[in-house]
């Protein structure tokens, strides 16, 4: 197969769009579809390669797979490897039974079922990952294991009936994005079904060049330039992906493969020295960039700054010539390794899998080694309260239950309604009044609100999900007028949908509509109302005040580094649009209904505490810590702040 120099600076466009997209440039907001020009040069030069030994009859799947473990594996395991101490000094106990669960799903290829089933992409938690990006390994490994099979089943039906089957899977699988984006986009985004398509899209272009002579094309090559940098540069976390949108870097991929040859200006551009030596080093790059990003983001009190971040992409290319010069090349061209026999390397692979997965496992199975010390003297036994604060139990969380681990007591004077920002008040409800009957009902991300939910597919919320949020709530309204005992409803979200340009919205007849504050306030009226009706009394809790950041981390990066407490508080100038929109909404409703507010209690004039005393108020970005929560519902007896409408104040 001849060499091509412009596919290598074809790489470095992918991997350097990626690289300063992980690091928080906002001009490469849609850095993340380098990855799909990576699947179709993959699907490209796997298949050439395929197809030329095919033809000779010199295609040998043992060897291919061999090839495929010299290429991948032992760059793979550098990293891992040298992960592995740092995740032990400074991830969190969760952090760390999490990235131990990830070092087993990378050693068998299924990275990115882990990431599907644990969190999405663009999530904030998603940064502090340190083998996030190998879902897209895991991916392209998934094909190198099928594909070649595929392709000596189908050989012997002739090269049309071939071409044409990998066209309609294609086809299938684009059709599968659409759908998956709107209704399971987390699955859409991470499994190799709804991928299938990009990675066949550079097969295609295989069996189009085969013993064809390339026709080169200024216009089309640079089209296909324009078409990887405008989506690089237009596309953001808001875009369905993958989706049709993705034919915009995937096309334009195909469309440099295709017309791209070296007399073209695009061939020219991509041939020059930084361009292919990047190129060269690329897939060691991307390798190295997200551990060293994730583990920055967790040893700082907040976002790292530009500078560290741009240092640490020029650490990376430093650190993928050196791996691609000593560990890359060698064990693919080293004459002493290459004489290694295919039944051999696999085997060796196998072992050295082994070991990882056997680390991996030990890690989750000791949740995470809580026990630790770092060099400070922090103990990782103090960051619990990191973890996710469910209220009375996960399983409370999701699904409409009258499980009795979801109530204290056998007749409930309180029903907790809403998302997770109404979970993460019972510690406080609890803590303020002993004894306390209450009944937890709550749904994450699933407004409280009757007969409308919000869905984002971009954020994990899909439409169908939307649509089993408005059955919950109707169902916690049935239970309600069931109800002869509960006196108070609280109700309480994070309210971040009342900005039109994040969210839609979905009503009880399927009518889909743009979300706006007037709306909310309506619908959110209605439901307040509809409370009533039922002889209990609506109170309403506001969401704890939000600045942006994760305060949570930076919490656990001060006990961590032995800083205090105090330097994650923030000022109230530093609200997030969110708070701000929130606090709009509230501030309608307050001369009709009765709220609580939690920036009243966090916030004095000027200053928003993360803390009380020694105790962590955060978890993450606004949610209570248990502990918080317990603290914060106690300095303000949240208990007499919710019944005291019944007392006759307000």
């Amino acid at each position: 197969m001849q060499y091509r120099r412009e596919i290598d600076g074809l790489r470095a466009v992918a991997v350097v769009p990626v690289i300063l997209f992980h690091a928080g440039f906002e001009i490469f907001s849609g850095g993340f579809v380098g990855v799909d020009v990576f699947f179709v040069i993959s699907g490209y030069l796997i298949t050439s390669i395929i197809i030329n030994e095919r033809t000779n009859n010199s295609f040998s799947l043992l060897k291919f797979y061999e090839r495929r473990a010299r290429r991948i594996l032992p760059a793979l395991f550098l990293v891992m490897l040298c992960t592995i101490p740092f995740a032990w000094l400074w991830l969190s106990p969760l952090q760390l039974e999490n990235f131990a669960q990830s070092i087993v799903a990378v050693s068998v290829f299924l990275s990115n079922i882990l990431f599907w089933r644990k969190s999405g992409y663009f999530d904030a938690d998603a940064a502090d990952m340190p083998l996030l990006h190998t879902w897209s390994l895991a991916v392209e490994e998934q094909y190198y294991l099928v594909f070649p099979i595929f392709i000596l089943l189908m050989w012997r039906f002739g090269r049309q009936p071939l071409i044409y089957s990998i066209v309609l899977i294609s086809i299938a699988s684009l059709l599968l994005s659409e759908w998956g984006w709107r209704n399971e986009p987390l699955a859409n985004f991470y499994l190799a079904p709804t991928r299938a398509w990009e990675l066949l899209a550079g097969s295609l272009c295989a069996f189009f060049l085969y013993r064809r002579q390339l026709k080169p094309s200024n216009v089309l090559s640079l089209l296909g330039l324009t078409l990887v940098l405008f989506s690089v540069l237009a596309y953001d976390e808001s875009t369905p992906f993958p989706s049709v949108f993705a034919l915009a870097p995937v096309g334009g991929t195909a469309l440099i493969i295709l017309f791209g040859g070296s007399s073209t200006w695009t061939a020219r551009i991509l041939s020059l020295r930084p361009f292919v030596s990047i190129g060269l080093i690329s897939y060691s790059a991307y390798l190295w960039h997200q551990p060293l990003f994730a583990f920055a983001r967790v040893r700082s009190l907040g976002e790292p700054s530009d500078i560290v971040m741009t240092s640490l992409a020029a650490g990376s290319l430093i650190l993928a010539f050196l791996s691609w010069r000593f560990v890359e090349r060698p064990f693919r061209y080293a004459p002493s390794l290459r004489s290694t026999s295919p039944n051999r390397c696999l085997g060796i692979s196998v072992i050295v899998a082994s070991i990882f997965i056997s680390v991996g496992l030990i890690g989750h199975l000791q949740d995470g080694f809580p026990t630790r010390k770092n060099s400070f003297g922090f103990s990782f036994t103090e960051a619990k309260f990191t973890e996710p604060n469910f209220g009375l139990s996960k399983d409370c969380t999701r699904d409409f239950t009258l499980s009795p681990k979801c109530r204290t007591g056998d007749t409930p004077e309180i029903l907790v309604w809403g998302d997770s920002f109404a979970m993460h008040l019972i510690p406080a409800l609890l803590e303020s009044k002993k004894g306390i009957a209450l009944v937890q009902m709550t749904n994450s991300g699933c407004a409280p609100l009757f007969g409308v939910a919000k869905f984002s597919p971009a954020r994990n919320l899909s439409a169908g999900r939307a649509t089993k949020c408005i059955e919950f709530n109707s169902s916690v309204l049935d239970w309600l007028r069931s109800s002869n005992s509960v006196k108070y409803v609280v109700v309480s979200s994070i309210f971040n949908y009342l900005d039109d340009s994040r969210y839609d919205l979905i009503l009880a007849n399927g009518t889909v509509r743009k979300s706006n504050l007037d709306f909310i306030e309506q619908r959110f009226v209605e439901t307040l109302k509809t409370i009533e009706a039922t002889g209990a009394v609506p109170v309403v809790v506001s969401p704890t005040p939000r600045s942006g950041k994760n305060l949570g981390k930076c919490l656990l990066g001060a006990m961590f580094l032995n800083r205090p407490l105090a330097n994650c508080n923030f000022s109230r100038d530093q609200f997030s649009n969110d708070t701000v929109l929130s606090e709009m909404l509230l501030k309608r409703i307050r001369q009709s209904f009765h709220v609580v507010s939690m920036i009243d209690a966090i916030c004095d004039a000027d200053t928003c505490s993360a803390s009380i005393g020694d105790t962590p108020l955060f978890s993450d970005e606004g949610h209570l810590s248990v502990e918080g929560s317990a603290a914060l519902g106690l300095r303000i007896n949240l208990y007499e702040q919710i019944t005291r409408p019944a007392a006759g104040s307000s």
